[in-house]
């Protein structure tokens, strides 16, 4: 079904957050419009809406959905510590590439449902929802993941086939299960945390213990006292039921094989989640990490890899972030995405 423009759900309302100006290429000046979206989705027999930020430079004909990770919400992309350096969004956006940055469902702006409902697959169908909302005021659509929202960008990709361009962060095909188990160990019921002890969220809502996130997501990173401090105040659930989601998709389930447009894959050469053999994918340089991963994608793909070095799983808060950003852009142009 053609869609023109954002749907509303209900009374939801597309609330207007206003301009923000962005340098773009060769010093000139671009508009980029930003605006607060409500996307209706279904889970099961219930409507549901999916909450995305939504940034569009001026003349831009190329959008990339951009999904977080676990316990992250759309502050993911666009990160309020020294954002010159640290947003994504912002990155995107100076390229003349427009962003919508969305909450996984059951986080942030977005609907909570049951935990159990929320799944991969769930949050795959959400996205789908989002894109074709985008179409075709967007003549290309790219989709760009972190961690537990690369499965769903996965997922999405190969299920629907959909979009013209796949980016998948902080995800690999291997779990280096001793360096991923001391992250599972911060891990509490949501409810035991004062912060979202007002939403109501069952048992299967999970978040990070207070003063844990950079052990679980930044190291052997440099600690940099802001960008840790955002990371926290704006931290947020993930469900059991994507977690143990995530972990087949990487292992046991590649869907990845029945994506056909190009891929690009970017780790943190510290990321001890899902990188260092024999357990974890070889990140040691970007041709380490394209061997070791090619086999789990077609050839149609093209997979292209970059490597952040030095750091661990949560890249955009890296001082070396604005080096994968621009390796995007370069791709991203490469294949007339942008």
């Amino acid at each position: 079904m053609r869609r023109s423009r954002f749907h509303q759900l209900g009374t939801v309302a597309l609330l207007v957050a206003g301009v923000c100006l962005a340098p773009g290429a060769a010093n000139a000046t671009q508009t980029t419009t930003c605006d607060d979206v409500f996307v209706p989705v279904r889970t099961g027999m219930a409507m549901q809406s999916m909450y995305g930020r939504l940034c569009v430079p001026r003349g831009a004909t190329t959008i990339q959905v951009l999904v977080p990770g676990g316990t992250y919400t759309s502050a993911y992309w666009d990160i309020g510590y020294a954002p010159a350096t640290r947003s994504y969004r912002l990155a995107m956006n100076r390229a003349g590439i427009a962003t919508v940055a969305v909450d996984r469902l059951g986080g942030g702006r977005s609907s909570r449902p049951v935990s159990g409902l929320v799944s991969t697959r769930t949050q795959a169908s959400a996205v789908h929802a989002v894109i074709q909302s985008l179409r075709p005021r967007f003549g290309k659509v790219v989709l760009v993941g972190h961690s537990i929202g690369s499965a769903s960008v996965m997922t999405e990709a190969a299920t629907y086939r959909d979009v013209d361009g796949v980016v998948i962060t902080g995800l690999t095909h291997h779990v280096n299960l001793l360096g991923a188990l001391p992250v599972f160990t911060t891990l509490i019921p949501a409810g035991l945390d004062a912060r979202f002890r007002r939403y109501g969220l069952d048992g299967g809502y999970l978040t990070t213990r207070p003063g844990t996130r950079y052990s679980s997501f930044h190291t052997p990173g440099a600690t940099e006292p802001g960008a840790i401090a955002f990371d926290e105040a704006t931290k947020d659930v993930v469900t059991l039921s994507e977690t143990l989601d995530t972990v087949l998709i990487s292992t046991l389930i590649p869907v990845t094989r029945r994506i056909t447009v190009p891929v690009m894959l970017v780790m943190g050469g510290g990321d001890a989640n899902f990188c260092g053999p024999p357990l974890g994918a070889d990140c040691s340089s970007n041709e380490a990490l394209r061997r070791w991963e090619a086999p789990y994608y077609a050839p149609s793909a093209r997979l292209r890899t970059h490597v952040v070095p030095g750091y661990g799983h949560s890249l955009n808060f890296s001082a070396r972030a604005p080096e994968y950003h621009r390796a995007i852009i370069a791709w991203s142009k490469e294949n007339r995405l942008g």
